[in-house]
């Protein structure tokens, strides 16, 4: 079976000020795409064609920008949420429609990268495979450590770069329906039960009016295709 992917594409973006008061942050662009049309555009090229992307704030608006995904050449359906569920009871609110036997790709849809998909298409982790990056300036603590063999342990080393494949089990696990990914991940990297990977490419987590500033002007210079 293909992998699916699934977008993260709920939140509110409040940091980003005046520019999402009437535009969800996916729909902000870098050039002339998209932050959210990037995203589906590379995992095509991956080979991921079912994507689930997660709405709540100004939703209809992603709706209607991405329709059932065909302009892109994919198919997506939506997991639509009536309350914030936040990054990890969203995930585990779009099982129904990623389904709960196959680890799929988590992609937080306001980070922008050259990362290539398809080195995670064919991961079948146990809990989860993350990809880090180097620590970015708004975020000098850092997440993790990865050790020799590629398990992600506690650290200040590197940074989650909000993309990594996650078995249903992980978001599985808690009891409540709304919590963050880092609520499941930092108590599984304590018990040394994930795997990941170092991405020394382009990264850049647009959470602000000025890194999506500076992620653009990194575009124009070609640093980011």
């Amino acid at each position: 079976i293909r992998m699916k992917a699934l977008l993260l594409a709920a939140g509110r973006g409040e940091r980003m000020g005046a520019l999402t008061h009437n535009c969800p942050k996916p729909l902000l662009s870098i050039g002339k795409e998209r932050l959210v049309e990037r995203h589906l555009r590379r995992l095509k090229a991956a080979g991921v064609d079912e994507v689930v992307v997660n709405l709540h704030y100004l939703g209809s608006q992603i709706k209607a920008q991405l329709g059932d995904g065909r302009s892109y050449g994919v198919r997506i359906v939506y997991s639509e949420e009536s309350s914030l569920l936040d990054t990890g009871g969203g995930a585990r609110a779009a099982l129904s429609l990623l389904g709960n036997d196959a680890p799929f790709l988590m992609i937080s849809s306001d980070v922008v990268t050259d990362f290539d998909f398809r080195a995670l298409t064919q991961l079948s982790p146990d809990l989860a495979h993350l990809v880090l990056v180097q620590n970015p300036a708004h975020h000098p603590s850092g997440d993790f450590s990865l050790n020799a063999k590629g398990a992600v342990l506690p650290g200040s080393a590197l940074t989650y770069s909000g993309i990594g494949v996650i078995a249903p089990a992980l978001v599985l696990a808690p009891t409540k329906t709304r919590f963050a990914m880092r609520e499941v991940l930092f108590p599984a990297a304590e018990q040394g039960l994930l795997t990941g990977c170092v991405h020394d490419g382009y990264w850049s987590d647009v959470g602000t009016p000025d890194r999506l500033q500076r992620t653009q002007v990194d575009f124009e210079a070609g640093l980011c295709r």
